[in-house]
């Protein structure tokens, strides 16, 4: 048996907002003691039916983001969930988490992004809930999760080691079973389903280029396994397709401003006839074309 520990604290707790499904505060401000995990047990105590539930976990990959999972994962075996998936090195978009949740019949996943704003130790982070519909939580949730983090005076965690985020497995703590998966594999065939990709191929290889700007964010892994592998396009079709941590020093925002080297090739030297950007999480976009 894993050893769950009670850890005390001085309640009200956090200051997140009545009404809202995340909390977005600096990344300074997660790594304070005890926060995100607050956070975290009074999203648990707010959900129904926890104990032989299944859990989506995953983020942007901003600073922060396998920790924060760890911990989540800790949090979640104290509470005996029966199923935590998390997507291999922690990525994954909200669109994407969205589809995982319904696809796995999952109570719901918890997203960790800051959206639009920029990471690294001096940006931002965020933790939101997404509900069994795949959609974010309701105001009746949120409110639930705002009063239960004002009265908290302990949370619940099983401080254990976890595995290597790196590689795919299954791993029994107990009650609570930790499955490490491709997190681009449903999305991308998701999209195919949807989408004719051998028909869209073949118009973007004959005359109607593509660049899509990934920010350093989450989507350039979808953006290269789509498009590159699926379609069959060049590399350099997905610009800043690496996720890292601070973004490169990237503003995951895209729009004119901090999406402007992309913009400038579409806009005013027209190197391509299509462009688009998305933020940190992959739930926003722009698209720009040349007339």
């Amino acid at each position: 048996m894993n050893q769950v520990s009670v850890i005390n604290i001085n309640s009200p707790f956090l200051d997140q907002k009545p009404g809202t499904s995340g909390l977005r505060k600096s990344t300074l401000k997660f790594q304070e003691e005890h926060y995100l995990e607050v956070f975290i047990e009074a999203i648990l105590q707010s959900l129904v039916d926890l104990k032989g539930s299944t859990l989506v976990v995953g983020g942007d990959g901003r600073y922060g983001n396998i920790e924060a999972i760890e911990k989540i994962v800790q949090i979640c075996i104290a509470h005996k969930v029966q199923k935590v998936i998390v997507p291999k090195y922690g990525l994954l978009s909200t669109p994407a988490t969205s589809h995982l949740i319904r696809k796995e019949k999952a109570i719901g996943g918890i997203i960790l992004s800051a959206s639009h704003n920029p990471g690294g130790i001096d940006g931002d982070f965020g933790v939101k809930l997404n509900i069994s519909n795949g959609g974010p939580a309701p105001e009746i949730i949120t409110n639930k999760i705002f009063k239960a983090s004002q009265l908290l005076t302990s949370y619940k965690i099983c401080k254990i080691q976890l595995p290597d985020f790196s590689k795919y497995g299954t791993y029994p703590y107990d009650e609570t079973t930790l499955e490490i998966i491709d997190g681009l594999t449903d999305y991308s065939n998701l999209m195919e389903k949807i989408f004719d990709f051998d028909q869209i191929s073949d118009f973007l290889k004959k005359d109607f280029s593509l660049i899509f700007d990934a920010m350093n964010a989450v989507t350039g892994p979808y953006a290269k396994n789509i498009f590159v592998e699926k379609m069959g396009l060049e590399r350099n079709c997905v610009m800043n397709g690496n996720p890292l941590k601070d973004f490169g020093g990237l503003h995951p925002d895209p729009n004119l401003t901090y999406a402007s080297h992309l913009a400038d090739l579409l806009l005013n030297k027209k190197s391509y006839s299509f462009g688009a950007a998305c933020d940190g999480d992959g739930d926003r976009n722009m698209i720009c074309k040349v007339k």
